[in-house]
C-alpha cells in the first residue's frame, strides 16, 4: 500500500512510496501532525542516486518492525536534496557542526517546530564497529523525548542559535574590489592551486578526485588572458587525464560523478547532468583554445550521451543516472577479457582488452575492469576503436540499467543550455542548439511564472526549481536557479539573435536583485519572500564555496557580468563584482573552492569583450564573422548580432547593437570593452586579430 509520497513530483521520494513508513514531505502537515501528537520529527534527507540511501532504505524503511517504530514514536519527513537544497543546507550545517561531517543519507531529529537537536548520516540495521543501530538511535532518542525533553529542548534552542548566527567577516571583502585587487587575488590564488597540483595523475588534492571542472575552466581564461602557461599545462594534463580514465563512459560517452582514487581509474557510477553539462562546456573551451583532438571527441560524445541518455519527452534533463544496477554498483558498466571476447570475437575482443586496459586480474571487483583509454591508439586505428565502441555499446544496452531520475532542475537545465547551445554554435552542431531551445522552452512555459508582486502590483517572473513530466513541484527556486537558467538564456540568445531570451534573462536577474541581495553587496541563497519559514528561524542559507555546480553567488556575478556587457548597465557590473568580493577573499587559500568566481574574475579583469556583428542575417559574412567572435577564446566575451534591417524596423533591446551599422554595405564587426570600440572589422582575419587569435581554432572544420 503506498504512502503518502506516491503523489510526489521527486523520484526519490517516489522510490519511498511504497515504505512500511508513513512518510509525510516537508510541509506544514508534518509540523502540525508533529505538535497534535508532541512527538519529534525524523527528517531524512537524499536524493535519487545516492548509493547509501538505497542501503539505508532496503535495510531500515523497508523492514517493517523498524517502519512500525518510526510510525509509532516520530513524525517521518522524507527530502529530496536536490528539490530542496535550502533544507539540505540548513540541516547540513547542523549535522557537521553536531558530528564534524556530513553526507547522505542524512538523518536528523527535530522539535515539533524543526529545530534540530540530533544529527547523523547512514545508521546499520546492526552495530558494527563501534557505530550504534539504527532501532537503537530511534530507541534512545525516543527515551530521551520521553525523560530528558527540557535538555534536548535546550539543545535545540543552542543549535538554532549557533545556526542563526551570523559569521565572521571575511578579512578584506566587502564593497566592489578593483581591478587590482581582483588580479592580486587570482595570481595568490593561482600560486596556492599549484602547490596542490597532482603533476603525476592531474588533478588538485589526492582521492578521491572530483573533476575539478570550474577550476579547469578558471585556469584556461587565466591562460588566455594572462598567457599563463603553467596554468594551460595543468588545465591540459587534467583534462587529458580524466578523459582517459575510467571516470570517462569510453563507450557510453559522458563522466560519472568522482573517482574512488587519484589517478582516475575507479568511478562513483553515478552519472549528473550537472557534471556533465560543465564538463562539456569545459572540453569545448579546451579545443577552442588548443584544437586538441581528445577535447573534441569527448565534447563531441558528452553532448550525445545527455541527449541520449537525460533528455526527457518535455525536452528537459533528467538529473542523473543511478550508481547501482538492481543494487549493484557499476554492473552495467565493467567487463572482463571473457566478456569482450564473446561481443566483439578474439581478435577485436583482445585488441579492446589491451586498449582499454582490461585485464584477468580487473581493476574493480570480482576480476571486472572499468574501462579506459590511457594509450592512444593512434589516427590509423580510429575506425576500428569507433566500430568497437558501438558494438560494446549495443551489447550494454542488453545488460540491466541503472534507473534515472526523471526530476528537471531549474539550475542544472539551465547548465545544460548553456553548454549545449554555446558548444553547439562553435562547433557548428546546430541540433545542440536545439536541444537547448527546447530545454529553454520548457522551463520557460513550465518553471517560470509571473507574479504580482509588490504593493504596485507590478511583475515579477519567479523560477520554481524542478518539474517531472511537465508538472511542476511546489519548491521555490534557489539562486543557483535564477543565475543559471539566466545564464543559460543569454547564451541562446547570443546564438539564436531571438531577443525574448535577453528579455527572460533580465527579468530573471531583475528577481535576483530585488530579492536575493544581503545588503552588503552579497547574495542569499533563498529569496527574501520565499525563504522557508521554519528554517528562517534558524538560517537563511547562503553559500558561497563552489561545489559540484557554481555557487548561487559565483553563478550569479557570472549572468550579471554578461547582462552587463550585453546591456552597459552599471548596476549590474557592480553587483557582479560585489558578488566575487567573498569568494576571492579566501580564494588565496582555499582555490578549490571558488573556482567559478575566479573564471568570472578572468573575465571581469579582461573586459569582457564585447563583439557587436551587424549584418543581413542571410548573408554568409554576418555568420562568418559572428563564428569568428564564437571561436574567440577571450574569457567570458558577449556576443550580440543583429540584422539592420529587422533593426531598423522593430528596434532593438540590445544596448550593444544600438547605433551599429553596416561598413560600406558590407556585415561588420564591433569588438568593443565597456562601449568603448575599436573600428569596424569586415574581414574574419581582422576580427580574429583584434580578438587577439587566429581566425578559427587549430583543427576547426
Amino acid at each position: 500500500m503506498a504512502n503518502r509520497l506516491a503523489h510526489s513530483t521527486s523520484p526519490y521520494l517516489l522510490q519511498h512510496a511504497e515504505n512500511p513508513v508513513d512518510w509525510h514531505e516537508w510541509g506544514d502537515e508534518a509540523f502540525a501532525e508533529a505538535r497534535r501528537r508532541d512527538v519529534p520529527l525524523l527528517v531524512s534527507v537524499g536524493y535519487a542516486s545516492c548509493h547509501w540511501c538505497h542501503v539505508m532504505a532496503h535495510e531500515s524503511f523497508e523492514d517493517d518492525a523498524t517502519a512500525a517504530y518510526m510510525n509509532q514514536h516520530f513524525v517521518n519527513v522524507k527530502v529530496d536534496r536536490e528539490e530542496r537544497p535550502d533544507v539540505d543546507a540548513v540541516y547540513m550545517a547542523a549535522t557537521q557542526g553536531m558530528t564534524g561531517q556530513g553526507g547522505w543519507p542524512m538523518t536528523v531529529f527535530t522539535t515539533p517546530d524543526g529545530q534540530p537537536f540530533f544529527c547523523g548520516t547512514y545508521f546499520p540495521p546492526v552495530p558494527i564497529g563501534g557505530m550504534a543501530s539504527f532501532r537503537q538511535v530511534l530507541e534512545a532518542v525516543e527515551d530521551a523525548w520521553r525523560t530528558q525533553r527540557e535538555d534536548l529542548q535546550s539543545n535545540a534552542e543552542v543549535i538554532g542559535e549557533a545556526l542563526g548566527s551570523r559569521p565572521a567577516p571575511v578579512p578584506g571583502a566587502g564593497g566592489v574590489p578593483s581591478a587590482a585587487a581582483m588580479e592580486a587575488a587570482a595570481a595568490a590564488a593561482r600560486d596556492e592551486i599549484t602547490g596542490s597540483y597532482d603533476a603525476q595523475d592531474g588533478g588538485f588534492g589526492s582521492a578521491p578526485k572530483f573533476p575539478p571542472t570550474m577550476v579547469l575552466e578558471w585556469l584556461l581564461r587565466r591562460a588566455a588572458r594572462a598567457h599563463d602557461v603553467v596554468a594551460l599545462d595543468m588545465a591540459e594534463h587534467t583534462l587529458t587525464a580524466m578523459a582517459r580514465g575510467g571516470m570517462a563512459d569510453q563507450i557510453g560517452g559522458g563522466f560519472a560523478r568522482y573517482s574512488v582514487d587519484a589517478s582516475w581509474t575507479v568511478p562513483h557510477f553515478e552519472k549528473m547532468l550537472e557534471d556533465n553539462a560543465l564538463l562539456l562546456r569545459v572540453y569545448t573551451h579546451w579545443w577552442r583554445q588548443t584544437g586538441s583532438a581528445l577535447a573534441l571527441d569527448v565534447a563531441e560524445r558528452t553532448a550525445r550521451w545527455l541527449m541520449r541518455a537525460l533528455r526527457t519527452d518535455q525536452g528537459g534533463f533528467a538529473s542523473s543516472l543511478d550508481a547501482d544496477t538492481r543494487g549493484v554498483e557499476g554492473a552495467t558498466y565493467v567487463w572482463t577479457p571473457a566478456q569482450l571476447e564473446e561481443v566483439l570475437g578474439a581478435e577485436d575482443g583482445a585488441w579492446a582488452a589491451k586498449v582499454f586496459g582490461v585485464t584477468e586480474e580487473g581493476t574493480f571487483e570480482h576480476g571486472a575492469s572499468v574501462l579506459q583509454l590511457r594509450h592512444d591508439p593512434g589516427q590509423d586505428a580510429a575506425e576500428r576503436l569507433a566500430s568497437v565502441r558501438r558494438r560494446l555499446l549495443k551489447a550494454r544496452r542488453d545488460r540491466p540499467q541503472p534507473q534515472r531520475d526523471e526530476k528537471v532542475v531549474a539550475a542544472w537545465n539551465g547548465l545544460a543550455i548553456t553548454a549545449l547551445a554555446e558548444s553547439g554554435a562553435i562547433l557548428g552542431h546546430r541540433h545542440w542548439v536545439a536541444a537547448a531551445l527546447r530545454a529553454a522552452a520548457l522551463l520557460d512555459t513550465v518553471h517560470l511564472r509571473t507574479e504580482p508582486t509588490g504593493p504596485d502590483g507590478a511583475a515579477e517572473t519567479r523560477v520554481m526549481r524542478t518539474s517531472r513530466d511537465g508538472v511542476v513541484s511546489t519548491a521555490a527556486g534557489v539562486l543557483a536557479d535564477y543565475a543559471n537558467v539566466a545564464e543559460g538564456f543569454l547564451a541562446l540568445y547570443s546564438v539564436t539573435d531571438d531577443e525574448h531570451w535577453f528579455t527572460r534573462a533580465g527579468e530573471l536577474l531583475e528577481t535576483v536583485l530585488s530579492h536575493f541581495s544581503d545588503g552588503d553587496g552579497g547574495f542569499f541563497d533563498t529569496a527574501d519572500d520565499r525563504t522557508d519559514p521554519v528554517l528562517a528561524r534558524m538560517l537563511r542559507p547562503r553559500d558561497i564555496a563552489d561545489g559540484p555546480a557554481p555557487a548561487g553567488p559565483s553563478a550569479a556575478a557570472g549572468a550579471l557580468l554578461a547582462y552587463a556587457a550585453l546591456t552597459g548597465s552599471a548596476r549590474h557590473r557592480e553587483a557582479a563584482e560585489a558578488a566575487l568580493a567573498v569568494p576571492l577573499a579566501i580564494a588565496a587559500r582555499a582555490p578549490r573552492a571558488c573556482g567559478w568566481a575566479l573564471a568570472v574574475t578572468e573575465a571581469a579583469l579582461d573586459g569582457p569583450v564585447q563583439v557587436a556583428v551587424i549584418g543581413r542575417s542571410l548573408d554568409p559574412a554576418t555568420g562568418e564573422l559572428a563564428q569568428v567572435a564564437r571561436r574567440s577564446p577571450a574569457p567570458g566575451a558577449v556576443l550580440a548580432v543583429g540584422d539592420p534591417e529587422r533593426i531598423e524596423v522593430l528596434g532593438t533591446r540590445v544596448p550593444l547593437l544600438e547605433g551599429r551599422t553596416l561598413v560600406g554595405g558590407l556585415a561588420a564587426a564591433y569588438v568593443c570593452r565597456g562601449f568603448v570600440c575599436d573600428l569596424p572589422a569586415t574581414d574574419p582575419g581582422q576580427l580574429a586579430r583584434a580578438l587577439g587569435g587566429a581566425a578559427t581554432a587549430p583543427g576547426a572544420r
